[in-house]
């Protein structure tokens, strides 16, 4: 289904953990974005606390390191930016500065393919 959808008519935007190595690695631009497991295990305790979850932000660190891990490490499709993906670190970005970044990766990205 991913595939199919990323070939879609005007382009597509797809969100995942492989995408960019497995789903798409043809794909025009690519982006990974990260933030370090301390960033994302806040944001992450934030939002659950938010929902009302009772946690603690050790306990969402811990297991956002686990999974980082595992997602690493595992054998199929391992988690790993594509090597001509953009590196975006959103660790001391808001979500406006993170989507600029995004927007201004995906533009230069298509400069270059256009003058290619």
């Amino acid at each position: 289904f991913q595939r199919a959808f990323a070939r879609r008519d005007g382009g597509a935007v797809l969100d995942g953990r492989d995408i960019g190595t497995v789903i798409c690695p043809e794909a025009e631009a690519k982006l990974f974005v990260t933030a370090s497991a301390e960033v994302r295990a806040r944001r992450r305790f934030e939002e659950l606390v938010a929902g009302g979850a009772e946690t603690d932000f050790e306990t969402v660190l811990a297991e956002t390191r686990e999974r980082d891990h595992r997602d690493a490490t595992r054998a199929d499709a391992p988690l790993k930016p594509a090597q001509d993906a953009q590196m975006i670190d959103t660790s001391e970005l808001d979500v406006e500065a993170a989507v600029a970044a995004a927007i201004s990766a995906v533009e230069a990205r298509s400069l270059e393919h256009v003058k290619g």
